[in-house]
């Protein structure tokens, strides 16, 4: 799967919003995730697919 971003602004946009969804889940599994680049990568990737079930299936710590 190919993810791509037309500028820096819409893939800055998206690692803010990718970072957030990621606060939120180590909230929901009360730890640290050693792990959240894949975790922030899938979201992004699925975010951009149009999965709007973004970071729910993305890997968890």
């Amino acid at each position: 799967m190919a993810t791509t971003y037309n500028t820096v602004a819409d893939l800055a946009a998206a690692l803010r919003r990718a970072v957030e969804a990621h606060h939120l889940h180590e909230q929901e599994v009360g730890q640290d995730d050693p792990d959240w680049p894949d975790w922030c990568a899938q979201y992004m990737a699925d975010e951009q697919a149009g999965n709007r079930d973004a970071g729910r299936a993305a890997p968890d710590a």
